[in-house]
């Protein structure tokens, strides 16, 4: 196998033309615009009915209450949560009392992903914990619309170049650049300093 790997290091399979074309033209930003705030409007309508609601922002019980529910495994029937891990997962945060403070990360947790969606600030990003959130109400048994909200968070992820085009992601992408753009171009100005100057050749 490592033979293998090693004798292909440098063969690069290249991506459908239409997935490139879909991720990273901006033309398709009015696209991703669309999704943005459609997606950015579900979490701060979310976030609205917690935020007023001092069983969310104050005392965490609405997220006890949601959790406890999680947990519990009826005698008949299904449990919520399918893995035994995850149940274990939820538990300890129970006995933690971790609701007191986790409640108020969820409620201002979504109303801040969904500013950054529609205003257009690192969407990716946003996107990222958007769709981590939507997997643990998954995982939790709650599906109602997390799983379409969790696909639109992948999309909008694979999309985060041009996502936020049509937003202030034009001016802080341009601004901030990309890591490996950033590396690529110091070493190619570092080669461009160590390349000694060419003689000039004589007539």
């Amino acid at each position: 196998m490592a033979n293998l790997l090693k004798r292909h290091q440098d063969r690069v399979i290249e991506d459908p033309a239409f997935v490139r074309t879909l991720f990273n033209d901006v033309r398709f930003s009015i696209l991703w615009l669309v999704v943005r705030i459609w997606l950015g409007y579900q979490w701060i309508d979310a976030a609205s009915h917690k935020i007023g609601n001092p069983a969310w922002v104050v005392t965490g019980d609405a997220l006890k209450g949601y959790w406890s529910n999680a947990v519990a495994i009826p005698e008949t029937g299904r449990p919520p949560i399918a893995f035994d891990w995850y149940r274990s997962f939820i538990q300890g945060l129970l006995d933690a009392q971790a609701y007191t403070w986790f409640a108020k990360l969820v409620a201002y947790g979504e109303l801040l992903v969904g500013i950054a969606l529609i205003v257009g600030a690192f969407v990716g990003i946003a996107a990222f914990f958007g769709a981590v959130m939507n997997w643990n109400f998954m995982m939790a048994g709650s599906a109602s619309t997390n799983p379409m909200l969790f696909v639109a968070a992948l999309l909008l992820i694979f999309a985060w170049k041009t996502a936020g085009f049509l937003g202030l992601d034009y001016f802080l992408l341009n601004w901030l650049g990309t890591p490996w753009g950033r590396r690529r171009a110091a070493s190619g100005s570092e080669s461009l300093r160590r390349e000694p100057a060419s003689a000039p050749s004589g007539d």
